[in-house]
Order: structure tokens, then sequence, then C-alpha cells
């Protein structure tokens, strides 16, 4: 079989693969931003990951999610993306938590050594709570902080979460906040927008297993870009 990686090499090096398939990954959140990070990753090379995330394919997640199609309606994500991971490297090991992340279930997800954490999560709680874990542990965290009703895709952009530019919603600086007062304002990398979020024609509470959130408008654009800048910079991290 000819190399799947070939291609990678040409710019990272033959012996690239070294530093990273040994990494271990854990995505928290497979959705519009989430499945593309844990994909891009998966597609360069880390076999090792920890994936989280409860929820099922709806018919809203059809316009943005790589794994959500018309056939997949109803199925757990975690489930799909196991199955497409192994499609695209039969040799990615992966622990799978087909459940909420919350201060109950989060003792036994970090029961193992992480070398960088994803979160793109999108509940304001189950975020923070990630977040400052994954501080404590010293554990290097990527976050994705606004791909929620933005339109433009080249708005985003990558920094620590003490340089974001301007704080213009506040789902960002209620989580910033909220990390404050554990005096977290530094050490965790963000992908941001300076897009202005737009307001949605209609806002609804959905509910979802154990959540209740406000739907957000969202297009295929901005939060695929953001998974990409969150698995790029975990890449980047692993290599060094």
């Amino acid at each position: 079989m000819d190399d799947i990686f070939a291609r990678n090499k040409l710019l990272y090096g033959e012996d690239y693969l070294k530093k990273i398939q040994n990494k271990h990954v854990a995505v928290f959140g497979l959705g519009g931003v989430g499945g593309f990070a844990l994909e891009a990753l998966a597609r360069a090379g880390v076999e090792n990951f920890t994936i989280v995330d409860f929820d099922t394919v709806s018919p809203s997640n059809i316009n943005r999610q790589l794994i959500a199609l018309n056939s997949t309606i109803g199925e757990k994500k975690s489930s799909l993306f196991q199955k497409r991971l192994a499609d695209i490297n039969p040799n990615i090991k992966l622990r799978v938590f087909d459940e909420f992340y919350s201060e109950e279930t989060s003792e036994k997800i970090f029961d193992t050594k992480f070398d960088y954490v994803i979160d793109a999560i999108d509940t304001m709680k189950s975020k923070i709570l990630l977040l400052k874990t994954a501080h404590k542990k010293g554990i290097p965290t990527a976050t994705s902080l606004g791909a929620g009703n933005r339109k433009n895709p080249t708005e985003f952009y990558i920094c620590d979460i003490s340089e974001i530019e301007k704080i213009n919603d506040n789902f960002t600086k209620n989580v910033l906040r909220q990390l404050a007062k554990d005096g977290i304002t530094q050490g965790i990398t963000a992908v941001c927008s300076r897009e202005l979020p737009t307001k949605p024609a209609q806002k609804n509470i959905t509910t979802s297993g154990e959540v209740k959130k406000i739907e957000i408008g969202s297009t295929p654009f901005a939060p695929a870009i953001a998974g990409y800048y969150l698995g790029y910079t975990a890449f980047e991290e692993l290599l060094k």
C-alpha cells in the first residue's frame, strides 16, 4: 500500500511521524468545529485519541458537520467518528466516551495522560470545567471561542487567551471571567473571530440529552475553519 502520509512528509520530513504518532489528543465535542479538528489530526498522522460527545446527528447538523448526512440522522456522533477514523487510518487507537462532559464524568475521562486537549464544547458550564481541569493538570489546550453566529471564516485568528484582540460576545466574556476567578488568565490557546456575531432571526431552546441550549446560527464555512485552526495549533505543538 502506498504511504498515506507521503504528501505530509514532503513538507515535514520523513521522520515527522515519530514525533506525533504516539501522542494522545483528547477532543471534546464532535460537532462542526471539533469534528474537523479531529479528522485533520488523524489525516496528519496522530494515532491516539480520546473523543467525548454524547450527542446524535440531527437534520440541522447536515449544513456543517462532517459525519452528518441524511443516512446518519439519529446515530451517535462518537460511533460515527470511530468508524470514520478507522477507515482513514486502521492504526488509530480510540478511547470513546459517549456521554456529556461534567464533574461526574471528568475524573474517568482524565484517568489517562493526554498530550493535548482540544475544546470544542458549546455549553458554557462544561467548557469552563474542561478548561480549568486541563489547565490545572498542565495539559496544553486549545479552545474554540467564537464560531457560532459568525459568517466570515477569514476573520478567525489564533492567540493566547490573554491576547484576544476584542472580546465581542457575551459567551467569551463569561468564559474568561470564570477562568479568571481561578487565576487562569493566560496559558490557553484560543481560536477567536474578529467578526461581530450576527443576531440570528430567531432563537429556539432545544433539549439534547442532559443539555438545554439556545440554537445559534451557523454556516458550512466558519466552524470548519475554526476546527482546522484548532487542529493545526495542536499539530504544531505536538511537533515541538
